[in-house]
């Protein structure tokens, strides 16, 4: 296995937060030449405030609504063994473990910090995926606690959301210069957001990788992202909405998974429904046709592209 440089990986994260955050200290600047009070100092404080909040509490609003209880080594000791296993692999505390009473099969990490860090997985996985693929599956979560992805997304996420709250403070406002401030507010909401969903995608390349560093098999965790869309595929629009919230938490987007079906067809050759090492192999040298309409859906997914990230997972064979 050829151990890739994970120095690109860092550097698209490192300038995408460093423009993401620039476009936020423009806006505050901007507001505080025009209030002529408080200045920028008081808007960076109010979304450090936002943002201290939402690390307090992001947790618990995951546990709600992913319907989240933690269980002991003696409910489940596979599960126990395996995170047990590839934290010490990785270098970080054992997460907590914990089972999400959702039909639609996927895993999710969150938490505070490293020592916060919770593993989940749904009830709908268990039942889908074999050994190794779910230790894949687990070592793809625990990598996002070894790079505190969730740190890093909640305060990515907070920039928009600033943005979008200095744009409803000026909407019905008279005043000229407070109406340019909203309308390039605005306009950063929505590249702030697609600098966030770049960064989501990023996560999930670097995560990918943190698996199969830490122990995990590539053609397995190939195989269990295939099967994770065919599971999600099965179930009704309607069910999936109900969780389009938390899909960044997933290992694939869970709400485009019938999109994402008829490309995944050229993966697997012999329609096993798996991918087996010889396939995840070949598309080193093949590659993957990726259709220009899912490159540009691509754009607003919280997540890469399927096919693309399966092929990426080729170059570790």
């Amino acid at each position: 296995m050829r151990k890739l440089s994970t120095w690109k990986l860092k550097l698209r994260m490192f300038l995408a937060t460093a423009l993401l955050f620039g476009i936020i200290y423009a806006i505050l600047i901007a507001i505080g030449a025009f209030m002529g009070f408080g200045g920028p100092l008081f808007y960076a404080l109010l979304g450090l405030g936002i943002v201290f909040i939402q690390y307090l509490i992001s947790p618990k609003i995951v546990e709600l609504t992913m319907n989240v209880h933690y269980v002991t080594e003696a409910e489940a000791p596979r599960l126990h063994a395996m995170v047990s296993e590839l934290a010490m692999n990785a270098g970080i505390p054992k997460p907590r473990v914990g089972i999400a009473e959702i039909d639609v099969p996927n895993a999710f990490a969150f938490g505070r910090s490293k020592s916060d860090g919770r593993v989940c997985v749904t009830r709908g996985i268990l039942n889908l995926l074999d050994e190794e693929e779910l230790r894949a599956v687990l070592g793809h979560e625990i990598s996002h606690i070894k790079h505190s992805d969730m740190i890093v997304m909640t305060l990515v996420s907070a920039v928009p959301l600033i943005c979008y709250y200095i744009f409803w403070s000026t909407l019905y406002s008279r005043d000229d210069d407070a109406s340019l401030i909203g309308l390039a507010a605005l306009l950063a909401y929505f590249l702030g957001q697609l600098i966030v969903l770049f960064i989501s995608r990023t996560r999930e390349y670097y995560a990918d990788q943190g698996s199969i560093e830490i122990g995990g098999q590539p053609h397995k965790l190939a195989s269990a992202l295939y099967k994770l869309v065919y599971g999600s595929a099965r179930f009704d629009r309607d069910d999936l909405k109900q969780i389009e919230g938390v899909k960044a938490f997933f290992l694939n987007d869970v709400t485009d998974a019938r999109n994402e079906i008829n490309d995944l067809r050229q993966l697997d050759m012999d329609m096993d429904g798996t991918i087996s090492p010889g396939e995840l192999q070949r598309l080193k040298y093949t590659g993957v046709r990726v259709g220009a309409g899912a490159r540009i859906l691509e754009l607003i997914s919280t997540h890469p592209n399927m096919l693309k990230r399966i092929q990426r997972l080729s170059e570790f064979t």
